[in-house]
């Protein structure tokens, strides 16, 4: 049984498909040792408590300076052993020494169709007001392998669905919701099954 770590920083929906999928038999192989956020309010904690996981705050604010939080950050979550990373909607940058050591067992979830509307200061409802500002007719979610640069990482999987007339940055992020709680939990599957091959910029679904 892979053990697995997700971060969060909000209300956990991500995570809550992630643990659906786990009790409806839809991933057998692994299980979600702990859940970590940096929010001390964040209701994933309180879905992981639930679930009988155990459940962590660490924010950068409890800390002198951002290498301390990195630090302590990285010893916490080596202390669990994990086989893989998910990043659930979780608002911190990631350390590069947690990069180098989780290589390519860190996934992030983003709500666009990545190169689109992704990077530095896209999060949350802000990529939903891009895409419709800019008039896309297309958007999606995304789910990569976690690299030093902010959603660059190579893709893992997408799902793609139409924008509407009318649509709101609200009522387009419900709808990519939706698409992020089919992949991701389907992701966190493949991986764990030894299903997923990457070379380069490029990964294969076995």
């Amino acid at each position: 049984m892979l053990k697995v770590a997700v971060l969060v920083s909000g209300g956990g929906t991500n995570l809550q498909a992630i643990l659906d999928a786990i009790d409806e038999g839809r991933i057998t192989n692994a299980q979600v040792d702990v859940v970590i956020s940096n929010n001390p309010g964040a209701y994933a904690l309180e879905r992981a408590k639930g679930h009988g996981i155990e459940a962590l705050c660490i924010s950068p604010k409890d800390y002198e300076s951002r290498a301390a939080f990195n630090e302590a950050f990285l010893a916490k979550l080596d202390s669990y052993q994990v086989d893989l990373v998910v990043l659930a909607g979780f608002l911190v940058v990631i350390p590069e020494q947690m990069i180098a050591r989780y290589r390519n067992r860190i996934i992030n979830i983003h709500p666009s169709l990545i190169p689109s509307f992704c990077g530095k200061g896209f999060y949350g409802l802000k990529v939903h007001e891009a895409a419709l500002g800019y008039g896309v007719k297309v958007s999606g979610a995304t789910v990569h392998f976690v690299e030093a640069d902010v959603d660059a990482g190579a893709i893992v999987m997408q799902r793609a669905g139409s924008v509407e007339d009318g649509d709101t940055p609200e009522s387009l992020q419900a709808r990519v919701l939706k698409a992020e709680h089919e992949i991701l939990p389907l992701c966190v599957k493949l991986l764990c099954e030894g299903r997923v091959a990457k070379e380069g910029r490029k990964v294969y679904i076995r």
